[in-house]
């Protein structure tokens, strides 16, 4: 009798100790979505997806991008990171680097090779242009990397920058239709991987084509169907339904990730990384890092107002909904921890606000650049221009003192050239930057995502409403509301339920999921605290 009892002391004290933190968090990001799109298709969402989240989770309908610019890349890094792109140094999905002279991208790293893929070179990437630690990292340091870490992104800096620098492994997709890795992670994809890659999945989803997902008359939040707003995709008009299959064999299986289908090959595989990897199944806490990219695909070409987007999210709410389920009886419903929110969110389509009478106007960053350099000849007799790109404008400072001239004086001529332009709003130098001061709104956001090594010496921004893009589509990358405002939900594992409408920074969500576990900030994280969902 004494042994059964001591059993059962044993027993209670092991369930309560599993308790104490969760056995699986997974991060969700999704990727240029805005918080409006809660509100927007609300009606037509299921109640076991967002609305579930939100229901039952607590929401944070005011959560903001602190910085410029609002890219992908920047906003995995921040996310996880707990900073800023001043401090992280991830400053774009790709820049020049002034220091080098040279374009960067984001996860570029030529010491590593693709694995999973012999026949593509996509798998060149790794996490070491990222300065800072991640809430990933911390928690592998923190479980004396017995907790597991994987990312998975139908993008690779969606799937790498997330899993951070001790990874057990980050997954992204090729235009092959395979999901790869690089040898960062290791010299070969786990049998897994290879078995669910051989399988060629996505050829399900090209075969059954993309049509609406309801009738024609729920898509009233939407604009009508191939309206002037909308791009191409794939040469083909934006009218539904789609023939995946002529895109497909018109070029490969990348065309995948500009549909919704890129978001439920991606839930696929999540599954089975889980179920192979043994996700949350003891009471050392994982980590799955998804970021669903598709979303961004179809907004960048069909613009936020196009059926084809709402249909994307609908998709996507029955995505979620169905990995939530798979959680429940995979993990235990109390036994995960989830985060929601997105890279960035996006710009209405400037065509449209101009019909509909607002004066703004679609600008393109190569006639910017031309004009630069048409001005540096003009007025210098010679090109002193290295670069204009994400915002910044990087000078010749050696070709510039070898012509005798000042460069505090050529740089402020640049700046006032710029400044004269109508779709300019504010033109910073790079010791305006240094010095930025909290009665100049914008300026901290510019030095917020400022690299004082890899950055321009000029930082421009344009007039609200104005987008570096072409007429159809749409885009992201300002300090604007548009492109800062995002969801964020705390949902499962110890989330109480609730909401608030306080405003909320990004950079709060990794040192809150950390206070959660009860583990290390990442090391360049400020601390400060979503309280909301501490305070039980």
């Amino acid at each position: 009798m004494k042994k059964v009892l001591r059993l059962l002391v044993l027993l209670i004290a092991s369930t309560n100790f599993a308790q104490e933190k969760p056995k699986l968090v997974v991060g969700i990001v999704v990727d240029q979505m805005k918080m409006e799109y809660l509100y927007r298709f609300s009606s037509d969402f299921s109640e076991n997806g967002f609305k579930r989240l939100m229901n039952q989770g607590y929401t944070f309908h005011n959560t903001h991008y602190n910085y410029m610019p609002t890219y992908t890349a920047p906003g995995h890094a921040s996310v996880y990171t707990g900073t800023t792109p001043s401090v992280h140094g991830i400053v774009g999905n790709e820049w020049f680097n002034k220091a080098t002279g040279k374009e960067v991208y984001c996860t570029d790293d030529e010491t590593v090779s693709t694995i999973g893929d012999d026949s593509v070179n996509e798998g060149k990437m790794s996490p070491r242009n990222l300065q800072s630690s991640t809430m990933t990292d911390e928690l592998k340091l923190a479980t004396n990397f017995k907790g597991k870490v994987i990312g998975i992104s139908i993008k690779d800096r969606g799937a790498i920058l997330p899993a951070g620098h001790f990874a057990d492994w980050a997954f992204w997709y090729s235009k092959t239709g395979a999901f790869i890795s690089s040898t960062y992670y290791g010299e070969k994809l786990p049998d897994w991987a290879t078995q669910f890659n051989a399988e060629k999945n996505y050829l399900k989803y090209v075969t059954k084509g993309w049509d609406l997902l309801k009738p024609k008359e729920v898509y009233n939040e939407s604009l009508t169907d191939n309206n002037p707003y909308e791009g191409k995709l794939f040469k083909k008009a934006p009218f539904m339904p789609y023939n995946l299959q002529d895109m497909y064999e018109a070029n490969d299986a990348g065309i995948l990730r500009s549909t919704p289908f890129g978001n439920n090959l991606l839930a696929d595989f999540a599954k089975k990384a889980i179920e192979n990897e043994n996700l949350g199944k003891d009471n050392t806490t994982d980590f799955l890092a998804i970021s669903f990219s598709s979303t961004d695909y179809v907004g960048h070409v069909l613009g936020p107002r196009s059926i084809e987007l709402q249909d994307t999210y609908l998709r996507l709410d029955e995505t979620i909904a169905d990995f939530l389920l798979y959680l429940d009886k995979t993990v235990g419903k109390d036994n995960y921890l989830v985060f929601l929110t997105a890279d960035h969110a996006g710009a209405e389509n400037v065509t449209y606000l101009k019909d509909n009478k607002y004066k703004v106007d679609n600008i393109n960053y190569k006639n910017i650049q031309k004009d630069l350099k048409d001005f540096s000849e003009k007025t210098y007799g010679e090109d002193v221009l290295l670069n204009y790109s994400n915002y910044n404008v990087f000078l010749d400072k050696a070709k510039i003192k070898s012509k005798g001239l000042n460069v505090q004086e050529v740089k402020q001529s640049f700046k006032d050239y710029l400044q004269k332009q109508a779709f300019i709003k504010r033109v910073y130098t790079e010791e305006e930057v240094a010095n930025a001061n909290a009665n100049d709104y914008y300026l901290n956001f510019v030095s917020k995502g400022y690299d004082t090594v890899q950055n321009g010496e000029l930082v421009v921004t344009f007039k609200p409403g104005y987008v570096e893009y072409s007429a159809t589509g749409t885009t992201h990358g300002s300090p604007y509301t548009y492109d800062t405002h995002v969801p964020l939900i705390f949902f499962g594992w110890n989330i109480p339920k609730g909401q608030t409408h306080d405003r909320k920074e990004i950079t709060q969500i990794a040192p809150t999921v950390t206070q959660l576990l009860q583990i290390t900030m990442p090391n360049s994280s400020d601390g400060k605290v979503l309280l909301e969902v501490l305070n039980k």
